[in-house]
């Protein structure tokens, strides 16, 4: 059956996407606490330097992102400051103008996916895909789908009952956002979205509850 179009979304300079995808089969995509935070360290190895991200979920058999693309000038500054030499082709065909923003994007993320399962095929003995192919990408494009968004995100593990109160779930942004510890997240934008940490959180309790109740969510 054909993907809608708008679970595959085109990455444009400035734009704000749901980004995130599931195993084949419901084969397991994390096995232990290690390969959560090689994850994350593969992620952000390979997506900071193209996108800011605002918040994060990893479950057993899937991942969420909610991202916002850099401008045209960031990445490029980025990609002119490396290493000739150690330029991906895709990079050099960006600083050449062969490629726009979006196909720079997904191919990177592509890269990524690629990446975490080479190691983890090695490491757990396994071959094939590990990824469902394509990964879903929907453009947040309204202040409602925006709030949402960060909402369903983080009440993702409730939602599939791996745990009661998703506030306590580790493998999330939940955590990060409301510390004061250094992170690299879009916390300030976030907070001030909601007003205070106290609105975040209320947001939170009460539109998750709705997605409970009514059982809505986005395509899985």
């Amino acid at each position: 059956m054909p993907i809608n179009p708008k679970y595959l979304a085109d990455f444009y300079d400035n734009g704000i996407f749901h980004v995130y995808n599931r195993t084949n089969n419901k084969e397991l995509l994390f096995r232990n606490e290690e390969n959560y935070r090689f994850f994350l360290k593969k992620y952000s190895q390979y997506l900071s330097p193209f996108t800011d991200t605002y918040c994060w979920c990893l479950l057993p058999t899937h991942f969420h992102f909610l991202i916002r693309v850099k401008s045209y000038e960031a990445i490029q500054e980025h990609i002119s400051s490396l290493v000739p030499e150690n330029l991906t082709p895709t990079e050099k065909s960006f600083l050449d103008q062969k490629l726009f923003t979006g196909e720079l994007l997904e191919k990177t993320f592509k890269r990524f996916f690629q990446s975490y399962s080479q190691s983890f095929n090695k490491i757990h003995n396994r071959s094939g895909n590990l990824f469902y192919k394509p990964f879903k990408r929907v453009e947040i494009d309204k202040e409602s789908q925006l709030t949402q968004s960060i909402v369903y995100i983080h009440s993702n593990p409730s939602k599939h009952k791996i745990i009661s109160d998703f506030t306590k779930y580790k493998w999330s942004s939940w955590h990060s956002i409301l510390s004061d510890a250094p992170t690299q997240l879009l916390r300030t934008e976030i907070i001030e979205w909601f007003g205070n940490k106290e609105q975040f959180i209320k947001a939170h309790h009460d539109i998750s509850l709705y997605y409970h109740e009514c059982d809505t969510a986005i395509e899985e």
